[in-house]
């Protein structure tokens, strides 16, 4: 494409973003549907236009040209989406407004929501009510009350285990479930996710908790946005504290067992390998929602969240091989297709007083460098103490990419990822 034209289209999306950020204000162009916990078997005729119109319709959604990769064929989840990390253009979409059960995905944007507001060497000593209302046969990490454990324990059993335990502890720790909830759904209006409704933080089948492929990508996409939740989400196997007993000499002991990500893109399993390029982010699967997931992976300078939501087809680890199918047609597609929509930006990222973020632990951003620009990973480091990479090194970026400010990031669109953590063979 010619640069007059990407001008053109730019100047457009601007445009189309701003009428829509405008008419958000007064409410969304297209109603939204009552959230329900057991959606149809068929996507609504009318859905949100958040993002782009083509994203409001049903079906596929992908611009084919001469040059660009037909998608895969034998894709079979109710929703899923495509998109650069950066620029925040969709590359394709199927259903990708579809209010649906998100399961554990939703786990990121408690994650988003809460992760700032403590810092990781902060300790808790787990009492009964803390575990109190964890949903029956709920994926837990292990924590025992009368124990004690950081916060970064209580993330790493969150993010890598998928512990309902983890996060009604920390939700405990938050002043409770329910100021929680009241906090994700306000955030998650923050952040234009306005598919998504809250009731449980854990993402535990509730009654009218609902999602969306376009707002799990969105939780990603502001998660990744925190040195915190990149270390969280990118580990593959960490130590977790264990309960205290007395050895055979009666003196207390408290020892350790292992725990590994459940995410099998980053993971592996007996019927799927490591992903390449993957970094994260989160899977969840239950009755109603089905096996859901959303990952970030980085490839030839390129940086692709995927989110896939309930396949149709009954097989092991479906969810993550329509995923790496998305992968691979994304990196062969980006700088080749049109994009169908955008992922919009936070409402407060619009607003005069946005600023680049600051580096601080779980805050958005990335330092100033002074030792060169390049975003191209130069050097290996390994996982926080106690986690492991699985043979995988991990490679911080060498130079330090700035949060652009407002006025360039309503013209460019763009939210750059500041030291990504990326994972490579």
């Amino acid at each position: 494409m010619s640069a007059p034209k990407k001008t053109i289209r730019r100047s457009l999306l601007v445009a189309s973003a701003t009428l829509t950020s405008l008419a958000l204000t007064a409410g969304p162009v297209l109603a939204a549907p009552s959230p329900s916990a057991s959606p149809s078997a068929t996507p609504p005729a009318n859905m949100s236009s958040v993002g782009g119109a083509r994203l409001a319709q049903a079906g596929t959604q992908v611009n084919l040209a001469s040059g660009v990769p037909v998608l895969p064929k034998d894709l079979t989840a109710r929703s899923w989406i495509v998109s650069d990390a950066e620029s925040g253009e969709v590359l394709a979409a199927h259903n990708a407004h579809w209010r649906l059960a998100p399961a554990s995905t939703l786990k990121m944007l408690f994650a988003d929501t809460v992760l700032p507001k403590f810092p990781s060497t902060t300790e808790h000593k787990v009492v009964p009510s803390d575990l109190a209302g964890v949903g029956a046969g709920s994926s837990m990490v292990g924590i025992k009350e009368g124990e004690t454990y950081t916060v970064h324990d209580l993330w790493l059993g969150v993010f890598l285990r998928s512990g309902n335990d983890a996060v009604h502890v920390l939700s405990a720790m938050n002043d409770g479930v329910k100021n929680t909830v009241a906090q994700m759904n306000e955030h998650a209006e923050e952040l234009q996710a306005l598919d998504t409704h809250v009731v449980s933080p854990d993402g535990y089948d509730a009654e009218g908790q609902v999602s969306s492929a376009y707002d799990l990508t969105l939780f990603a996409r502001s998660g990744l946005q925190k040195k915190d939740f990149r270390e969280y989400c990118s580990t593959v196997t960490a130590k977790f504290p264990g309960e205290t007993k007395k050895n055979k000499k009666g003196k207390k002991v408290r020892g350790s067992f292992e725990i590994q990500n459940t995410n099998r893109l980053l993971s592996g399993d007996s019927d799927i390998d490591v992903y390449q390029g993957i970094a994260g982010v989160k899977n969840g699967n239950t009755t109603n929602a089905g096996a859901t997931f959303t990952g970030v992976a980085e490839r030839g300078g390129k940086v692709l969240l995927v989110t896939v939501m309930n396949p149709e087809k009954n097989e092991h680890n479906e969810v993550y091989k329509e995923t790496a199918k998305l992968f691979d047609w994304g990196f062969k597609a980006a700088g080749k297709v049109e994009p169908v929509g955008e992922l919009v930006p936070p409402k407060s990222a619009a607003q005069p007083s946005a600023q680049p973020g600051a580096t601080a632990s779980g805050e958005a951003g990335g330092a100033v460098g002074g030792g060169g620009s390049s975003a191209k990973p130069v050097a290996s480091a390994t996982a926080a103490s106690g986690s492991g990479g699985m043979g995988i090194a991990l490679a911080i970026t060498g130079g330090v990419l700035v949060l652009l400010a407002a006025g360039a990031y309503l013209v460019n669109r763009r939210w750059p990822l500041p030291d990504l953590v990326r994972r490579r063979r």
